[in-house]
């Protein structure tokens, strides 16, 4: 059962400089010294949100992301370099500063997707030409793509809408220079391949993903963020794939909307009160989460349970990061 108690809901910690507070992560500026770059601290909390909004708290939902996207950096690290320099906690990455691209790689193998920018919402409009690609007539809901297809969207860092682009978009823009963007879509690509290939292994299919790419003090192209996570990427179960497919009904999934269903039913998230979200509810989605690390990875969800609190024991973990 899972202790609902262990939760990290904030890592607001006074005694480390410049800091940022996202919807989930809780982040640290770490100044450039004489003998190390600028370093950002990412500490992923346990916060879910949706709506634009905090919905609840989710025990140890910030070690499984943290850990499964190690997985995935150390397992792809051949293809691309990324932004991490130590995980001083399971919650917690020191990674670079990193300038991330004003353009958003989504990497899509099936004709699946639920938002405005999605190829299946385009594609149910009558849309063939998208993204700088042109995808046939006759194909159904969540089937394969005849190859993978990057469709990037411009990066709203302002609060805006995501706007959809093509490579010459990009470039004409003057968001990423031609070599820039051959070099980050060639790597999207075989990340994918990657993460396709070692998902296949342990029966499962990744349908689509989103990659944040950013520039190091160098100029190097590196992979921040997370990467192929249940937050950043949809998965399906393989073996109740083809059943699904021919009844036209949605894949079984690692569903990590069971929250976001359960509110959205109960009332309208973006403007109403959000009702109090029972335990077993977030029992459910905890499961969920450890459930997915357990399967991408083949490993098992050892929960750190050491200290009397998470904060605790992050603030601990950092101590040598504090101000002076």
């Amino acid at each position: 059962m899972t202790d609902l108690t262990r939760v990290l809901d904030h890592a607001r910690i006074a005694e480390l400089p410049n800091p940022y507070f996202g919807k989930v992560r809780d982040c640290y500026d770490l100044p450039a010294t004489a003998d190390q770059p600028a370093r950002r601290i990412l500490i992923s909390s346990d916060r879910i949100s949706a709506f634009d909004r905090i919905l609840a708290a989710i025990p140890y939902k910030g070690q499984v992301l943290t850990q499964m996207a190690r997985f995935w950096f150390d397992q792809t690290a051949d293809i691309c370099a990324n932004h991490v320099l130590s995980y001083p906690d399971p919650n917690v990455v020191i990674g670079k500063r990193v300038d991330i691209l004003p353009v958003e790689v989504v990497v899509r193998g099936y004709l699946a997707g639920t938002t405005s920018t999605s190829v299946l919402t385009q594609y149910r409009a009558g849309i063939r030409h998208m993204y700088g690609h042109v995808l046939p007539d006759g194909l159904r809901d969540n089937q394969v793509l005849p190859r993978p297809i990057i469709t990037p969207t411009s990066k709203a860092f302002d609060g805006g809408h995501d706007e959809p682009l093509t490579p010459a978009d990009i470039v004409s823009q003057g968001l990423l220079t031609a070599a820039q963007w051959d070099e980050v879509s060639a790597k999207a690509l075989a990340l994918f391949a990657r993460g396709q290939a070692m998902a296949a292994e342990r029966g499962l299919i990744l349908v689509d993903t989103k990659y944040e790419f950013g520039t190091d003090a160098d100029g190097q192209i590196l992979i921040a963020d997370e990467i192929h996570t249940p937050d950043s990427s949809r998965y399906w179960i393989a073996s109740g794939y083809e059943a699904a497919f021919e009844a036209g009904s949605r894949p079984p999934s690692f569903d990590k909307d069971v929250i976001r269903s359960w509110v959205g039913a109960r009332c309208d998230p973006y403007k109403d009160p959000i009702p109090e979200i029972p335990a077993d509810m977030i029992a459910a989605t905890s499961k969920v989460y450890i459930d997915a690390f357990e399967a991408i990875t083949g490993q098992t969800f050892v929960p750190d349970t050491s200290y009397a609190t998470p904060l605790e024991r992050v603030r601990a973990n950092l101590a040598p990061y504090f101000v002076k």
